[in-house]
């Protein structure tokens, strides 16, 4: 854990915003009590959704975000009970199977309802699908805007979702740009130009890179 941060760094994690008694109990498990812990809890891989695909483009094997209304939500009895919605958008349909769902999730996926999805572009029995993809509802009129940046993927335990850990970095890194200064762990001297990036910058462009920028830079 690297040292000599700023005192304010040091508060303890319960100072942001969601994070309660169980869940800083759940954050501990992974390392995270305090909120320069939340800093350089580092991503362990990216995902781009910074775009939306129009389904019929989709092939299998991509990782993508799409955009469409529900045609039909319904539960099945196969091998094992599962929930499947048809989501169209003009172009094409896809099938989201949830293997995992309660009453109020079904009657919230009903016909007529528009959905941002993200997930793993997979072969099915009836065609193209997703499993269990994260999902956000569009109510009438809304458009959503796409992503601005890479979205992280952290290293997370039992109870702790990845947006929770996305909102708790933003609270984080919105919090050393209002209130305090990381003090950098390399010497001015040492980087090899002047374009080396300040701690808090680096923090910045790792928990949040570019759509353009290579991933092998921050893998």
């Amino acid at each position: 854990m690297p040292g000599n941060s700023a005192p304010g760094l040091n508060a303890p994690v319960t100072m942001l915003h969601g994070v309660g008694s169980r869940v800083a109990e759940k954050l501990k498990g992974l390392g995270i009590e305090t909120v320069q812990d939340v800093l350089f809890h580092l991503p362990s891989r990216y995902e781009d959704r910074t775009r939306v695909a129009p389904i019929g483009s989709l092939r299998p094997g991509e990782r993508i975000a799409i955009e469409g209304e529900i045609e039909l939500t319904e539960v099945v009895y196969r091998r094992r009970r599962m929930m499947l919605s048809r989501l169209a958008d003009g172009t094409g349909s896809i099938t989201l199977r949830f293997f995992h769902f309660s009453t109020l999730q079904q009657k919230s996926l009903s016909r007529g309802t528009r959905l941002r999805c993200y997930g793993e572009v997979r072969g099915g029995p009836a065609g193209l699908e997703m499993v269990h993809p994260e999902y956000q509802r569009i109510a009438d009129g809304e458009v959503l805007p796409t992503e601005e940046s890479l979205t992280a993927i952290y290293p997370t335990t039992e109870g702790v979702h990845q947006l929770t850990l996305r909102k708790l970095t933003d609270q984080a890194l919105a919090f050393i740009d209002r209130h305090t200064v990381i003090e950098e762990l390399i010497p001015k001297a040492l980087y090899r130009d002047n374009s080396g990036y300040t701690l808090a910058e680096a923090l910045q462009f790792l928990h949040r890179p570019p759509p353009d920028v290579s991933l092998e830079l921050v893998m």
